[in-house]
C-alpha cells in the first residue's frame, strides 16, 4: 500500500479513534455521577432510622408516663374520698399525707409527660418530612438510573457503529503501526500531523532540515522526535530553510517509538533531583572561594591601615 494511502486511512481512522475513546471514557464515568445520589440516599435512610429509633423510645416513655399518672390520680381520688369515713386524727393525718403526695406525684408526671408528649409530636414532624425527602430522593435516583440506562445504550450503539467503521480501515494496515498509532491518540488525541515549514503542527517543535525532506518525500511511516506522532508533509507554498537543530541519530522512526514512551513512563525523578544537587553543591563550593578570597583582600586592607596609623 502506497505510504499516501496509509496517511488517509490513518487519518479517518484517527477521527474514529477519538470518538471512541471519547464514548468508552464517558461510558465509564457515567455511572459515578449516581454515587453521590445513592449516598445521600443511604444516609437519608440511616438518619430516618435512628430518629425513628428515638421516636419508639419517647413513646414508650410517653406510655409510662401515662399509666404513673393515672395511678397518681387514683391515689389522689381515693384518698379525696376517704376523708369522709376517717375516724381518729391519725387516720386524719395518715389520709392527709397520701393526698398530698399523690398531688405531687401527679404534678410531676404531668408535667415530665407534657414535655415528653411535645418532644414525641417534633419527632413525629421530623419523621414524616424526612419520610417525604426519601420518597423524593428515591424517585430522582429511579428516574437518574433510567436517563442513565438509556445514555449507556446510547452510547453502546454508537461505539458499534465505530467498530464497523474502524474494522472497514484497519485490516489494512501494519499492526505494529496500528498499535503504535491507538497509544498515541490515547495519550495526545491526536496520532498523525502535518509539517508545514519543518514545524511538527502536533507539538510546534521545529524539526531537523533532513528529517523535514525525509518526511517530504513521504516514501516511509515517520514519527516526530519529540511528541512521536505521526508525521505527514503538508506544503504551504513557503517552505523555509534552516540548519539542523539534531542529528538524523535522533530523529524519530518506528524502531525508536518504543524508546520514547518507556523514556515517559520510566523518568527517574530521583536522578534528575540528584543532578540538581550536585549542581548547587558546585555551586556552593565555588562561592564560598570567592568569599574566602573576598576575606583575605579584606583582612590585607585592614593591615595596611593598621601601619599607617602608627606611622
Amino acid at each position: 500500500m502506497a505510504t499516501q494511502d496509509i496517511f488517509e486511512k490513518l487519518k479517518k481512522l484517527q477521527k474514529i479513534l477519538v470518538k471512541k475513546y471519547e464514548l468508552e471514557k464517558k461510558k465509564e464515568e457515567a455511572p459515578k455521577q449516581l454515587g453521590s445520589q445513592e449516598e445521600l440516599l443511604a444516609r437519608m435512610k440511616k438518619e430516618y432510622i435512628e430518629k425513628n429509633n428515638e421516636y419508639e423510645e419517647v413513646k414508650s416513655k410517653v406510655a409510662q408516663l401515662k399509666f404513673d399518672l393515672d395511678e397518681a390520680v387514683k391515689s389522689r381520688e381515693k384518698g379525696e374520698k376517704g376523708m369522709d369515713d376517717i375516724q381518729t386524727h391519725r387516720e386524719y393525718e395518715a389520709l392527709e399525707k397520701q393526698i398530698l403526695e399523690a398531688t405531687e406525684k401527679e404534678t410531676e408526671v404531668r408535667k415530665e409527660l407534657q414535655k415528653e408528649e411535645k418532644l414525641l409530636e417534633e419527632i413525629k414532624d421530623t419523621l414524616k418530612i424526612n419520610e417525604e425527602m426519601i420518597n423524593s430522593q428515591e424517585s430522582d435516583l429511579a428516574a437518574s438510573k433510567e436517563n442513565l440506562n438509556k445514555e449507556l445504550q446510547k452510547y453502546d450503539s454508537e461505539l458499534t457503529s465505530l467498530k464497523k467503521d474502524e474494522d472497514k480501515i484497519t485490516p489494512d494496515l501494519d499492526q505494529e503501526i496500528l498499535f503504535k498509532f491507538q497509544r498515541i491518540i490515547q495519550r495526545n488525541s491526536e496520532g498523525i500531523v502535518a509539517v508545514r515549514n519543518r514545524v511538527c503542527t502536533g507539538c510546534n517543535m521545529i524539526l531537523p532540515a533532513q528529517f523535514a525532506n525525509i518526511v517530504r518525500e513521504g516514501d516511509n511511516i515517520n514519527f516526530c522526535p519529540y511528541c512521536s506522532r505521526i508525521l505527514f508533509y503538508e506544503d504551504t507554498g513557503n517552505e523555509k530553510d534552516f540548519d539542523p537543530i539534531i542529528s538524523m541519530d535522533d530523529a524519530g522512526s518506528l524502531a525508536d517509538l518504543d524508546d520514547d514512551f518507556d523514556d515517559e513512563e520510566g523518568y527517574d525523578e530521583e536522578e534528575r533531583e540528584e543532578k540538581l544537587y550536585d549542581d548547587g553543591d558546585e555551586d556552593l563550593e565555588n562561592e564560598d572561594e570567592d568569599l574566602d578570597e573576598d576575606a583575605s583582600d579584606a583582612d590585607e586592607d585592614d593591615d595596611e591601615r593598621q601601619e599607617e596609623e602608627e606611622e
